[in-house]
């Protein structure tokens, strides 16, 4: 866990570096709070932050990613991620056309116990074609 932390504190000192800021608390908390409309963050808190004891939460997180112009995920995980994801993203996008897309969206809009019927049939086709194994045989 130490060095999720470290590596966030390491790359948000990155961050306000390449932003033109001093990575030092005072300017982080001063910059912060005059951004996030939440409860500010004092001193103490933004310190823990540069210096890998504590991450911010998801909202603080993006406050802080729209600031210093970078990606939410690539302030939180690292570039290799967003890379990855990035990747994955983008394999999805070219794999379906339009009509794939409606379907989903389709099915993000029915009701949970209708999600449930559709997914059943789904499952129950895929194993039809050999795509899942049988149930039971795993």
């Amino acid at each position: 866990m130490e060095k999720l932390h470290d590596a966030f504190a390491h790359r948000l000192r990155e961050a306000m570096a390449r932003a033109g800021y001093e990575p030092r608390p005072a300017v982080l908390e001063r910059e912060f709070n005059q951004r996030y409309w939440g409860r500010p963050m004092t001193l103490h808190g933004v310190r823990r932050w540069l210096q890998g004891e504590t991450l911010p939460t998801q909202t603080k997180l993006l406050t802080l990613a729209e600031w210093l112009g970078v990606e939410p995920q690539t302030l939180r995980f690292g570039e290799e991620v967003t890379k990855a994801v990035r990747a994955r993203r983008k394999a999805w996008d070219e794999g379906i056309g339009y009509q794939e897309r409606e379907i989903f969206e389709l099915f993000l809009k029915l009701p949970v116990p209708s999600r449930n019927v559709a997914r059943e049939v789904i499952v129950a086709l895929a194993r039809a074609n050999a795509l899942l194994p049988l149930a039971g045989s795993r």
